[in-house]
């Protein structure tokens, strides 16, 4: 890969010199792994041991159900991220913002390695617990949106796309991470050490991957795009009022096109491994490999999917993926269950991921495309963000419920009516693919 900066001519009359490429990849790659990292651990921590730690005086039904609501508080405070740090990406800059998120987003996490327990100062446990995610959720809340447009305001003619998938490969990345040290974890300590300690490890060890992400970014120079903005004096002072007042229909088409997206990832990843552990038998350690071995394809498939949509189009494959997740939803309950069915579970994970990719890929193109440069950190963070609260923050919590009253096949329905909203959605979203990128 180049190490020196490249130049490429973006119109007529405007060149644009851009960081080299190993530095956009590295700066808007790290910030969405570490993302994605501390929202794994998180997962698996709230589905497995959370319950005993900050819930043990209620029963284990009910422990899980509220276990995995202060996984959802952190998706209540993405929204508040996005607009405060949306706010001064546009006015002051992608780099500064995305300096101090990562910064927010670290600390708080690695503050709920700290945390003790229930038994230990009770409710002011609960307490501290969501607060730690709260303010985590508003360092999330400007990440994705800055770390994407990294990518995309780099990107050459052609391969905005492909560049977007940078960013979007942070999650397989994090994920396989997360998962990887615990399943080290458990293979080295018994039941009563993780309990005790060893659920704290991932956290604390996120302050490495932060330290790495805060030396990256802070080589990296302002992007391209907003440098033109600042030249030819398109920056607004108030980027919010500008995106509610002009762009408001755009943040709901992105809002409601990513919403199965999200819906789909969490289902995949942590409903599954609370659903996997506590009603089909499997130990934490064996339904671990399993996610780490499914999120290979995840990722091969982000990045293929960006390639086709750089071709083809994004509502094309959108639409194609969200058709997908649709049919899916209706035949996954018929493998997904079953004492110890690995081949069903495996089924239920590979083609679930495949699924994910073809539509978390272009989503990295899409989001920033809809709005222009002088509001476009602000509005591709308010829809990815809200797009987290309708998709994701309670299904986790939502799936268990449906499971408990109704058996698995109405985690299906859901899902599947959350495809329909998406592409409803991608209907009367116009195609991106051509647009100028610089005004």
């Amino acid at each position: 890969m180049e190490e020196t900066p490249t130049t490429y001519t973006e119109t007529k009359t405007t060149k644009l010199e851009r960081d080299p490429i190993r530095t956009v990849i590295m700066a808007s790659m790290i910030g969405t792994a570490i993302e994605f990292f501390d929202f794994y651990a998180y997962g698996t921590a709230a589905a497995t041991y959370f319950p005993n730690v900050f819930f043990p005086d209620v029963t284990p039904t009910i422990a899980m159900i509220l276990s995995l609501l202060t996984f959802g508080v952190a998706f209540v405070a993405r929204p508040l991220g996005s607009l405060l740090f949306g706010h001064f990406g546009d006015k002051l800059g992608r780099k500064r913002a995305l300096v101090v998120s990562l910064l927010m987003m670290g600390l708080s996490t690695v503050a709920i390695g700290f945390l003790p327990g229930f038994k230990a100062i009770g409710m002011a446990s609960i307490i501290l617990l969501c607060l730690a995610r709260f303010i985590q959720g508003i360092g999330l809340g400007g990440e994705w949106s800055g770390a994407v447009l990294v990518a995309t305001e780099n990107a050459p003619k052609g391969k905005r796309a492909l560049f977007g998938s940078f960013t979007e490969l942070g999650a397989p990345i994090g994920f396989f991470l997360s998962n990887g040290l615990y399943y080290i974890l458990e293979s080295t300590l018994n039941q009563s050490q993780m309990a005790s300690f060893g659920w704290r490890i991932p956290f604390l060890a996120s302050a490495v991957l932060v330290v790495v992400g805060l030396w990256v970014r802070r080589r990296m120079q302002e992007t391209p795009l907003f440098r033109l903005a600042q030249q030819r004096d398109n920056v607004q002072k108030a980027p919010l009022v500008e995106v509610f007042v002009k762009n408001w229909r755009q943040v709901l088409q992105g809002t409601l096109a990513m919403a199965v997206s999200y819906t789909f990832f969490f289902l995949l990843s942590t409903w599954s491994l609370s659903y996997a552990t506590t009603v089909l038998g499997f130990d934490n350690k064996e339904f671990l490999l399993l996610l780490m071995g499914s999120v290979i394809a995840f990722g091969g498939m982000i990045v293929y999917s960006s390639i086709l949509s750089d071709k083809f189009g994004r509502r094309k494959v959108l639409l194609t993926g969200t058709i997908v997740i649709a049919v899916f939803a209706f035949v996954f309950p018929f493998f997904f269950q079953g004492q110890r069915n690995i081949w069903g579970s495996l089924f239920f994970l590979l083609v679930g991921f495949v699924a994910m990719g073809i539509v978390y890929g272009p989503i990295g193109a899409l989001l920033p495309e809809l709005f222009p440069t002088n509001t476009r950190y602000s509005g591709a963070g308010i829809a990815y963000n809200m797009s987290a609260i309708v998709g994701a923050a309670f299904a986790p919590t939502i799936a268990s419920w449906l499971v408990t009253e109704w058996g698995i096949h109405a985690v299906g329905y859901y899902l599947a009516i959350m495809a329909v909203v998406s592409m409803v959605a991608l209907f009367f979203t116009k195609e991106t693919k051509g647009i100028d990128y610089t005004k």
